[in-house]
């Protein structure tokens, strides 16, 4: 199994269509930065919720899942749904969350999810993030839009079960729902860390790389 060195992460930047779609889909890989990386800096754009109390619950949950990080969270108001609609909009917050600072690293929706908002982004952050690594991640939800994942990021002990927590804590809004509960989190990374030999991990999807031999 091949393993990827990350150790040059100073900064990420993330892009979700709704409120709780990054604690949901990388809340793991977030915990596990901010506990590794001194100063992390999080730029983070999210497309629905602004002004309700969906916003409120994720500025907290970010804050509670980046510890210690340097974040800054956007949040528009573009209808949920209805972003295809509001395209030139989005694609003017994605350039502006690009031009804003210097990732190394970026998180964005799959390619493959059947959530049109979701789909949207995951178009346009290759667009505006034309030399980064993005890492596509996936959606717990309803929908049987479960992906392969190509990347596996294993998480540290302790951290899945942190992840559902924070969940639950911050996200009182979603407790209605029936798959939003810890045995559905904790299932799929258990999942994920089968298919990575650990004991749990959240999977990603890469679209693209660049690698270099003999510091080329």
């Amino acid at each position: 199994m091949i393993r990827f060195d990350t150790g040059a992460v100073r900064e990420i930047a993330l892009l979700a269509a709704h409120c709780d779609d990054l604690a949901i889909g990388l809340g793991g890989t977030l915990l596990s930065l901010a506990d590794t990386v001194a100063e992390l800096r999080v730029r983070a754009l999210v497309l629905s919720g602004a002004g309700t109390e969906r916003a409120r619950e994720e500025q907290q949950a970010l804050e509670s899942f980046c510890p210690g990080a340097d974040l800054e969270l956007r949040i528009l108001d573009v209808p949920d749904g209805y972003a295809p609609a509001h395209w030139e909009r989005v694609k003017d917050a994605v350039a502006a969350l690009r031009r804003g600072g210097a990732p190394q690293l970026v998180f964005a929706p799959q390619r493959g999810d059947a959530h049109q908002d979701h789909r949207l982004l995951a178009e346009l952050a290759p667009t505006e993030f034309r030399d980064h690594l993005i890492l596509g991640y996936e959606i717990l939800k309803w929908e049987s839009d479960t992906p392969q994942p190509t990347v596996f990021h294993p998480l540290p002990d302790g951290i899945a079960e942190r992840k559902a927590a924070l969940l639950l804590k911050h996200y009182p809004s979603q407790r209605d729902r029936d798959w939003f509960d810890e045995q559905s989190f904790l299932a799929l990374s258990r999942l994920r860390g089968v298919q990575c030999r650990a004991r749990h991990a959240e999977g990603f999807l890469l679209d693209k790389a660049t690698i270099t031999f003999g510091g080329a």
